[in-house]
């Protein structure tokens, strides 16, 4: 929400925001804070993703959480998250008819493992294929996979919601999930310094 003469944000909205910044993520991921869309609810908050190997960025994503005391159509509830993961592929990945329910199915997989509860999920995977051409014929072709997603969650308390998110982020950049018995490492932005080495 924008300073002014807004409203003070309702406490659903103030808690459920709180819960989108995890005290531990995966130390291939790197989140931040973004600017949320104003228009699509009175409420709304976002975090931006980028998936790491070494300096190569491998996917980025934004999770967008939006509220509206009154509910939406088609939202079942007064939450709903929208969520866009976009990572680089191999051609030969992005050419198999079955990569669209299977990385529709990282989505709804990660949520049901992290226990996140939703209603009226929905959204589109697509592949696209970069070719150059003129100047930029010697470019090399790329292919990326992209999804988009809403659902509505169930509880107040997101994390569950965004480790999923990050999971997806992971898979689609060709890492797998952690273990359930590993602990993953606190986030570390890209601008903090390096730890100290000895």
């Amino acid at each position: 929400m924008t300073a002014g003469d807004t409203p003070l944000a309702p406490a659903a909205f103030t808690r459920a925001a709180a819960s989108m910044r995890p005290a531990e993520v995966r130390p291939e991921i790197e989140l931040e804070d973004i600017p949320a869309p104003q228009r699509l609810a009175p409420y709304s908050a976002a975090i931006g993703a980028s998936v790491y190997r070494d300096d190569d960025e491998l996917a980025v994503g934004r999770l967008i959480m939006l509220f509206d005391p009154d509910g939406q159509r088609g939202w079942d509830g007064q939450f709903r998250l929208v969520a866009y993961v976009r990572a680089d592929m191999e051609p030969e990945i992005t050419e198999d008819p079955l990569l669209g329910p299977v990385a529709w199915s990282w989505l709804t997989e990660s949520l049901d493992a992290h226990g996140a509860s939703y209603a009226a999920a929905g959204g589109t995977v697509t592949r696209a294929v970069s070719e150059g051409f003129g100047n930029k014929a010697e470019d090399p072709v790329t292919t990326e996979l992209e999804l988009r997603a809403s659902w509505s969650p169930l509880e107040e308390d997101l994390s569950g919601h965004v480790a999923a998110w990050c999971d997806l982020m992971c898979l689609a950049a060709g890492i797998p999930p952690l273990p359930p018995d590993v602990a993953s490492l606190p986030p570390r932005r890209r601008e903090d310094p390096e730890p100290f080495r000895t």
